[in-house]
């Protein structure tokens, strides 16, 4: 534990040595544009992976990146970031690789993450034709992890809460976006939902 303060204290104070006025900056405000819903996996971290400064987005993490409607930690957040924040963009962002994903599927008992991922096995269900048809495990799983993201992207589209920001004129975009691990570049999954239009007359 003591070698997670000593890298602390180091990384404190190369901040400050390239701009001093960095930490007092940072804890005058925090105005994400960003919100990003993201897989707990230690190897995938919002900021670094997007290239983006702590104070530049908003994050909740959770295995396999769900976005359930029964989480009321996930759903503060969300209203938190739309309400509060005002982000203009929020990404559910997936990775390949995934061990919630695989959790779903492979057909054996892992406690209480097996009731947590329940809806990535009704998703593999929905698509088994389309899953079945790829080459290889590998190739399925992947598969399952774009399908994932792009379920979460619809189930935040249909929250109340971004029916109602939607509803008020919020600037609010919703992306679906895929990480590789083994050459750490994201993937646009194109399924994008921008705010909805003014009603026709």
């Amino acid at each position: 534990m003591q070698d997670i303060f000593e890298r602390n204290e180091a990384w404190a104070a190369s901040r400050i040595a390239e701009d001093p006025g960095y930490f007092s900056r940072l804890a005058a405000l925090q105005a994400p544009r960003y919100l990003w819903i993201g897989c707990s996996d230690s190897r995938v971290p919002a900021n670094v992976i997007a290239g983006l400064e702590p104070g530049e987005v908003f994050v909740h993490r959770n295995v396999a990146n769900l976005v359930n409607p029964g989480d009321l930690n996930c759903l503060s957040v969300l209203q938190f970031a739309v309400d509060v924040l005002k982000v203009r963009h929020i990404i559910v962002c997936g990775h390949y690789g995934c061990a919630g994903v695989k959790a779903a599927t492979d057909n054996r008992r892992h406690g209480l993450i097996d009731h947590w991922v329940h809806p990535i096995r009704d998703l593999a269900r929905v698509n088994a034709s389309t899953l079945e048809c790829l080459p290889g495990e590998t190739e399925r799983e992947d598969r399952l992890c774009e399908l994932n993201v792009i379920d979460n992207v619809r189930r935040v589209a249909e929250t109340p809460i971004l029916q109602d920001a939607w509803a008020r004129g919020a600037d609010v975009t919703l992306h679906g976006w895929v990480y590789g691990l083994k050459d750490g570049r994201l993937r646009d999954l194109d399924c994008t939902i921008f705010p909805p239009g003014p009603e026709a007359p």
